[in-house]
């Protein structure tokens, strides 16, 4: 099934798709168990994140990814009446695009998010313990290298 999206970015403090992005989180978290965040903490970190959005003809939310500065993925959703057909790929492709490095954290019980993003490349770097509000474990997962120390410093001192 091909299906015409435009994948637009929206830069950090702008509210747009917030409320639409926040109703595609929770149907996934209704269905299946993820995406725990409260409305509050979600709001917050989507008003602070860069965020790539794959937009339907209609405007309608297919999926986004949410980032900080740092390359962090805080969001990755896509609709699951999309899913398979390439658009959580082309969301942290263009997140890549952006950044060295992409780090992020997948509850340790969610065997689609992990294999999605092994299967893209990403690494499992270490297990946390009790991360989630609700006692769950987590996984740190990287894709790319990180930056080297002298790297990092070298964008605040100069060369």
């Amino acid at each position: 099934m091909s299906v015409p999206v435009e994948l637009r970015v929206i830069d950090r403090g702008d509210d747009a798709f917030l409320s639409q992005a926040w109703r595609l989180k929770e149907r996934i978290r209704m269905k299946e168990g993820v995406l725990k965040q409260r409305r509050g903490f979600f709001t917050r970190a989507y008003r602070r994140a860069r965020v790539h959005l794959l937009l339907g003809e209609d405007e309608s939310l297919i999926g986004f990814a949410a980032t900080r500065p740092d390359g962090y993925l805080l969001f990755l959703a896509v609709d699951p009446e999309y899913r398979g057909l390439g658009f959580g790929r082309r969301l942290v492709a263009a997140v890549a695009e952006e950044y060295d490095s992409i780090t992020c954290h997948a509850r340790r019980s969610n065997e689609q998010a992990l294999a999605f993003y092994t299967g893209i490349g990403f690494e499992v770097t270490k297990r946390i313990n009790n991360y989630y509000e609700d006692g769950g474990d987590a996984y740190y997962l990287r894709l790319g290298d990180p930056p080297s120390l002298s790297d990092r410093l070298r964008k605040y001192v100069g060369s």
